[in-house]
């Protein structure tokens, strides 16, 4: 019985210290990325819409029915040509009946003239009452201001009749006919809209609605790099003409309208295309750059403890980039794995701009330093933990 108890008290004793070895044994391995030279670029993405530069509504200033049209969709149309045409007869019909008042007018001043030149003789002879001759002067003025009345609404008929005729303000394309021929249009609240026409579509621009969080560091000049969805593979270019004070709330999300002049010689691009925007705020051809997953990687608790002080850069110099450029932080923590292998060592980098997977590292490490971006742990480990997507190497 002793011997059993023996033999059992000795695998407990044999199994913790095998248990103690093998878990103080394994090593971490780590992931492990290379520090290179490339060039890099920091962008603003955003979404917005190809609009024309200027776009005129022509509508119409009286009510009828239209009784031609000569544009359609995608005319090209010159300032002062003919588009629509509204049925004239009515107001044809004012202009005559203002012409006859005008002619009625212009006899009854010629009698008030006669009648007043007579009165005035005959007072002058002391023949009639002063009074006969104040009424005579008075029916003369009221005749010569019915004359300036009536020539006004002849005008205005000929200004209506005028009207029927719709020209183009500008020269371009017509993007939009909003009424057939034989249609009415009442004009008795505000212009019916007969055509939209953009002025010139070989000239864009993109209104886009650019976060708060990155309004800052948009200006104006900037190079913009967009694509569309009718032409997936092909990327355009144009630059941020302006960039409005006025802010636009959705779900709590503050926006503010950014606007890019777009060139399209080939008019490949149409009017409310929806374009997905990157503002180029920084780009550097040589850029030395490391994996965000190594300003991320976090050193385990048990390996922090027996590795040494980081190596802090020299606090001297400025990380460069254009007024305005966000930097992350001013000083961010990376793991280099030494030449020679054993463990890692930290150190403290100045990064610079960063388009969004790698950042650039100003001070702190040199090319070909080796950087840890994760860390693979044993299988019987007591804590494991999952290793990192973007890790390299296998050190």
């Amino acid at each position: 019985m002793k011997t059993i108890f023996a033999l059992i008290l000795a695998g407990f004793v044999g199994g913790g210290w095998w248990y103690y070895r093998r878990t103080h044994n394994e090593h971490i391995e780590y992931l492990t990325t290379r520090v290179e030279r490339a060039e890099m670029t920091q962008a603003v993405t955003a979404t917005g819409t190809l609009n024309p530069v200027v776009l005129v509504t022509v509508g119409s200033q009286i009510s009828g029915n239209v009784l031609k049209l000569f544009a359609d969709f995608n005319t090209r149309v010159t300032a002062g040509q003919l588009v629509a045409q509204i049925d004239p007869a009515v107001y044809l019909a004012v202009v005559h009946q203002c012409e006859g008042d005008l002619a009625m007018s212009k006899a009854a001043l010629e009698l008030a003239r006669v009648t007043a030149k007579r009165k005035q003789e005959l007072a002058d002879q002391h023949a009639a009452p002063q009074a006969d001759l104040d009424t005579a002067l008075a029916n003369l003025h009221q005749a010569e201001a019915t004359i300036t009345i009536k020539d006004a609404n002849l005008e205005k008929a000929k200004l209506d009749l005028d009207h029927c005729s719709i020209y183009s303000p500008i020269n371009g394309s017509v993007i939009l006919r909003s009424v057939d021929v034989g249609q009415t249009v009442a004009a008795a609240m505000n212009a019916p809209v007969l055509f939209t026409i953009a002025k010139d579509l070989t000239d864009l621009q993109i209104d886009s609605a650019v976060a708060e969080a990155d309004v800052g560091i948009a200006t104006v000049g900037q190079t913009v790099d967009f694509t569309v969805d009718a032409f997936p593979y092909q990327t355009f270019h144009g630059n941020v003409r302006q960039v409005r004070f006025a802010a636009s709330t959705l779900q709590n999300v503050v926006t503010y309208d950014v606007v890019i002049t777009v060139k399209n010689p080939d008019l490949k691009l149409l009017p409310g295309m929806t374009a997905n925007i990157a503002i180029v705020v920084a780009h550097k051809d040589d850029a030395l750059k490391v994996p965000n997953a190594a300003l991320r990687f976090k050193m385990p608790e048990r390996e922090a403890q027996a590795i040494p002080a980081p190596v802090t850069p020299p606090p001297e110099r400025k990380p460069p980039g254009p007024p305005g450029l966000k930097i992350r932080q001013q000083q961010r923590r990376v793991y280099v794995m030494p030449a020679d292998g054993g463990r890692p060592y930290p150190v403290d980098v100045k990064p610079g701009i960063s388009d969004g997977v790698y950042t650039e590292v100003v001070e702190g490490l040199k090319e070909g330093d080796m950087v840890v971006t994760g860390a693979s742990y044993p299988i019987s480990h007591s804590s494991p933990a999952a290793p990192n997507p973007f890790g390299g190497a296998r050190r």
